[in-house]
C-alpha cells in the first residue's frame, strides 16, 4: 500500500518493532502527529477473550478525567419534566415522536448520541433499524436509557466513552486530542485501561491484555507495553 511522504517520515521517526512504555509511546504519538488540524489520539487493545462467547463480553462506560476533546451533539427523546431537565442539562435536541418522525422521513442524523427514558423506548424502537447500524441505539448498559436523562447528558458532554469488544476481540476508543498534551492523555489512558482490566470476565482464561497500541488520526500505530502495575 502506497503511503504519503508525511506518513513515511513519521515511520522513520521511531522504531516500529519496539514496544514502548506508555509515557514514551505518547511522546512518539505526539511527535509523529504532523497534520494541520488537532488530531485525535486513539487507543486500541486486543484482549484474550472469545467475542463469540456471551460470558466473555467486555463492555462498559467511563467518563474520562479530561474528556475526549470532541464536542458531542446529544439528542434526547423524552417528554414533560424529563424533557425540560434534558434541555437544562445542555442537550442539543430534545423532543419525542416529532424527532423520531424527522429521522424516519428526512434521514436526519445531525447528532452523535441518543439518550431516552425507559418509557419512550417503544417510540425509539420504531427507528431501531436506522439507529442500530450507526451505533446510535440507546442501551441501558451504556447509560443512554435512563430515568435520569440530565445526568446522562452531563456525562456525555463531560467526555463519557463506551468501550466494547468488536468481532476480532479488539476495543477501540478515543482518549483525547493532540492538544491535550502528554499528562492529560496519560491520565485518560490509565483511566480507560483500568476500567477495561476491572471489566475482565470471570470466564476469561490466560493472558487478558494481549496487545495495546496508540495512534493519532493521521499517524502510525505505536506498540505499548502490556505490563500493568
Amino acid at each position: 500500500m502506497k503511503v504519503g511522504k508525511r506518513y513515511s517520515e513519521c515511520l522513520k521517526a521511531y522504531d516500529k518493532t519496539k514496544v514502548y512504555e506508555v509515557e514514551e509511546a505518547i511522546d512518539v504519538v505526539l511527535n509523529t502527529s504532523k497534520a494541520k488540524f488537532d488530531e485525535t489520539v486513539e487507543f486500541h487493545v486486543r484482549l484474550g477473550v472469545d467475542p463469540k462467547q456471551a460470558d466473555q463480553q467486555v463492555r462498559g462506560v467511563i467518563v474520562l478525567p479530561n474528556g475526549t476533546g470532541k464536542k458531542v451533539k446529544v439528542l434526547v427523546i423524552a417528554k414533560g419534566e424529563k424533557a425540560d431537565a434534558a434541555q437544562e442539562a445542555g442537550a442539543d435536541f430534545v423532543g419525542a415522536e416529532e424527532l423520531v418522525m424527522k429521522i424516519q422521513k428526512e434521514n436526519w442524523f445531525d447528532f452523535d448520541t441518543v439518550i431516552t427514558t425507559p418509557d419512550m423506548m417503544g417510540v425509539v424502537g420504531r427507528i431501531g433499524k436506522l439507529l442500530g447500524p450507526k451505533g446510535l441505539m440507546p442501551n441501558p448498559k451504556s447509560g443512554t436509557v435512563t430515568p435520569d436523562v440530565a445526568k446522562a447528558v452531563k456525562d456525555v458532554k463531560a467526555g463519557k466513552v463506551e468501550y466494547r469488544l468488536d468481532k476480532t476481540a479488539v476495543i477501540h476508543c478515543v482518549i483525547g486530542k493532540k492538544s491535550f498534551g502528554k499528562e492529560k492523555l496519560l491520565e485518560n489512558f490509565n483511566a480507560l485501561l483500568d476500567a477495561i482490566v476491572k471489566a475482565k470476565p470471570a470466564a476469561a482464561k490466560g493472558t487478558y491484555i494481549k496487545s495495546i497500541s496508540l495512534a493519532s488520526t493521521m499517524g502510525p500505530g505505536v506498540k505499548v507495553s502490556t505490563k500493568i502495575g
